[in-house]
């Protein structure tokens, strides 16, 4: 396989004007160290984390299409309230794809990075929206056999947080979980692994058919916030469960509040004397998701023994270390096609992830609308 000298790359850039500039570039290949590997990359998933940096908080309604020599380009308006918080990054052009899959066209001299030329990767690392990577040979994550880099694709972010919420579950001493926007794939994996090990797990969903959805896959505890007796099931199905740590997708809004108030009253129908200051058994809710971008709201009504903190998938793999952290990789390998097993709505090349109507689409986080970007995927 020959090694190629220079590849189209997906990149975002915030003005100082305040404008929002997406575009493709041609960037060299960079040759592979010793323990590095090149890459051509054919699936990289848009998740929520992407959409932060790729859009930076534009109005995607303001959104105007241009071409450039190399292809499609985007520009779009920046709220100035969003703007204010982007002054670190005015006028970097960034590259942009956490995490993809793909075949190592390249290697270099290591034992380690020549046994994986002619391989099926997944990687992390940044810069995945481009048509080939140069990477360590050692963030590489060989998929088995008969799986395609669309199998792969999502190897990291999702399959590593679902199971880093399970194991957050067991080192912070609690024993079953509540997981808000459950019906989106990261949900579906959790509600999958939750089955599999045992755990209890409360998923609340927006819609009907999201209920549905979960329920044909298992699903035990659903409960829908749209649903005028929303509390009333959701301190049922903490009851069942004893869930007392929660993973909130949205962020904003009063669903965080709602949670650890029916983790109180759930808590109290066991209690067996009246308390003041409410009950002991602590209740923790994770923000690790900005669905909603508004205020968290809270009615202090669950007594004294609760948290609100935010969760990262980073921090958590530090916190549990190289080892573990690896023994959690070789899982989602394993499981890459059943638990761990992604589904998408449509699969894009890099000019027509810069279409002003898949842009209107993506960028909307809608259940059901996973898009697949192959940056080698022909226009």
């Amino acid at each position: 396989m020959s090694e190629p000298s220079t590849g189209l790359q997906l990149r975002s850039t915030v003005a100082k004007d305040g404008v929002l500039e997406l575009s493709l570039a041609r960037v060299p290949v960079a040759e592979p160290k010793a323990d590095e590997v090149v890459v051509r990359v054919e699936a990289s998933p848009i998740n929520p984390s992407d959409l932060g940096l790729l859009l930076a908080g534009a109005d995607v309604s303001t959104a105007k299409a241009s071409t450039t020599s190399e292809g499609p380009a985007v520009t779009a308006d920046i709220p100035k309230a969003v703007f204010r918080s982007l002054t670190g990054r005015i006028g970097q052009s960034l590259p942009v794809g956490n995490e993809g899959a793909g075949v190592v066209v390249a290697a270099g001299a290591s034992k380690e990075a020549q046994a994986l030329l002619g391989a099926t990767v997944a990687i992390i690392g940044g810069a995945m929206y481009a048509q080939y990577r140069t990477i360590k040979a050692g963030q590489c994550l060989r998929l088995p056999p008969g799986t395609t880099p669309a199998d792969g694709a999502s190897c990291f972010v999702n399959p590593l947080t679902a199971l880093g919420m399970v194991e957050t579950m067991r080192l912070d001493g609690h024993f079953a979980l509540v997981h808000t926007a459950a019906a989106s794939n990261l949900g579906q994996m959790l509600n999958k692994l939750c089955l599999a090990d045992g755990v209890g797990l409360v998923n609340i969903v927006r819609k009907h058919e999201q209920a549905e959805l979960l329920k044909a896959i298992g699903a035990k505890h659903v409960v829908s916030s749209g649903s005028p007796t929303f509390m009333d099931d959701l301190t049922d199905a903490l009851a069942a469960t004893s869930a007392t740590l929660a993973f909130d997708a949205i962020g904003g809004g009063k669903l965080a509040s709602q949670i650890l108030s029916c983790m109180e009253t759930a808590a109290g129908r066991t209690a067996k004397e009246y308390s003041r200051y409410g009950s002991t058994v602590h209740k923790q809710v994770y923000i690790y998701g900005g669905l909603d971008r508004g205020p968290t709201e809270l009615t202090r009504n669950f007594g004294m023994a609760w948290g609100i903190g935010g969760w990262l998938l980073t921090a958590f793999l530090q916190r549990v270390g190289a080892e573990r952290a690896q023994a959690l990789r070789a899982r989602v390998a394993a499981e890459i096609k059943t638990t761990f097993a992604s589904h998408y709505t449509k699969e894009v090349s890099l000019a027509e992830a810069l279409s002003l109507e898949e842009i209107a689409v993506y960028s909307k986080q809608a259940t059901g609308q996973k898009y697949l970007i192959n940056p080698n995927r022909p226009s």
